[in-house]
């Protein structure tokens, strides 16, 4: 194997990949990268075995071949060196020499037929989507997904398809996020695919805002995502997903409105009295007040308030900040609407989207 590439191409694949390669590998070949030759093109390719990547570019191939080599240090030394382009050969089928400028290294590598396959694709449904459409929806709900969990299927992110309907859902079980769109033209073809945490993450970061379209490849086990001169692969996570829609409060005719900006604010203050030992903060709604407020007998007290639109007899309900925090993030608009309607049962936002978050509620400790 011999080629000469440009160092800008060649340390982008690198950095695309890097997200596949295991920080402790289970075995030592998943700490390399597998880097192909042929035709004209340089394929780069990771994996942590649930997780893989696999990037291209162009390259002037005077040899093909393929060998592994160790990923992070390879990413070290192309971010260092200076000169524009690249030379990369293989001597032996475990080392390689690396040729920029002045510079020259000889870096051990192990041998190709180590590197575990990557999955085949070619049995899968094709689906076609926006790039833009399907990041959102896969950051305003990854964030609600546990990680961690002992239930693995809450370790990810449900992508369910019924028809042209395309909803995605995360929790963790103390909040819950759902949201959905229509794909008209989709097949009718219909599926549920929980993709892990790790997975969404990547594609995440590599899919940008706007309208490109993307392809997306699901079997039974497997889900790929190819864009551009990339394409991650993930095994999907196994296990009974939890029958979310019965967690789902019905919109109360009375819904309050709030500003949204306005109650980060004064739950970022709040919370700051709030410990691992009492971690709620009481929503106390009163006419046309809300009332927030912490009490740690290491910390000391916090009160605020806000004006509500509430008109109801007094409510007390009590529920953890930094996840009623995180919901208001991934929520749009000046103004979120909030269904409540008693101390045991769960509160509702939504705004102008098809977006339904879910915060469960805690236990209302007296002072």
């Amino acid at each position: 194997m011999k080629f000469l590439v440009q160092r800008a191409d060649l340390l982008q694949m690198i950095a695309r990949i890097q997200g596949a390669v295991p920080t402790r590998p289970a075995i030592p070949i998943l700490a390399n990268v597998l880097m192909e030759a042929a035709s004209d093109q340089v394929i780069l390719s990771a994996t942590d075995l649930t997780v893989s990547i696999r990037a291209y570019c162009d390259a002037k191939v005077q040899q093909e071949g393929a060998i592994t080599l160790p990923a992070r240090r390879l990413f070290q030394l192309v971010r260092e060196l200076q000169a524009p382009q690249v030379e990369i050969e293989a001597i032996s089928p475990e080392v390689a020499l690396v040729h920029a400028g002045s510079s020259h290294f000889k870096i051990q590598g192990m041998h190709k037929s180590e590197f575990p396959a990557l999955p085949d694709l070619s049995q899968g449904h094709e689906l076609s989507l926006q790039a833009g459409q399907f990041k959102e929806m896969l950051m305003r709900t990854a964030f609600a997904a546990a990680r961690d969990d002992t239930r693995p299927a809450l370790n990810g992110v449900l992508m369910q398809k019924s028809g042209t309907l395309f909803t995605f859902v995360g929790t963790d079980g103390k909040k819950l996020a759902k949201n959905a769109f229509e794909l008209p033209g989709s097949s009718a073809e219909s599926g549920s695919y929980i993709i892990p945490l790790g997975a969404v993450e990547e594609m995440a970061k590599l899919l940008e805002n706007g309208d490109e379209k993307i392809k997306l490849v699901v079997m039974r086990d497997k889900i790929a995502l190819e864009t551009g001169a990339v394409t991650i692969i993930s095994k999907l996570l196994t296990g009974q997903y939890p029958d979310f829609a019965r967690v789902i409060p019905a919109k109360q005719p009375s819904t309050l409105k709030l500003h949204r900006e306005e109650l980060i604010a004064l739950l970022r203050q709040v919370a700051l009295f709030t410990s691992e030992q009492s971690s709620a903060v009481r929503f106390s709604f009163t006419e046309g007040l809300l009332h927030l407020s912490a009490i740690s007998g290491e910390i000391g007290e916090g009160k605020v308030n806000m004006p509500v639109n509430y008109s109801g007899p007094k409510l007390d309900i009590a529920f953890n900040p930094h996840c009623f925090l995180d919901v208001l993030r991934h929520s749009k608009d000046e103004v979120v609407n909030f269904s409540v309607t008693e101390p045991f049962s769960p509160g509702l936002v939504t705004d102008s989207s098809q977006a339904q978050f879910v915060i469960m509620p805690m236990r209302l400790v007296e002072a």
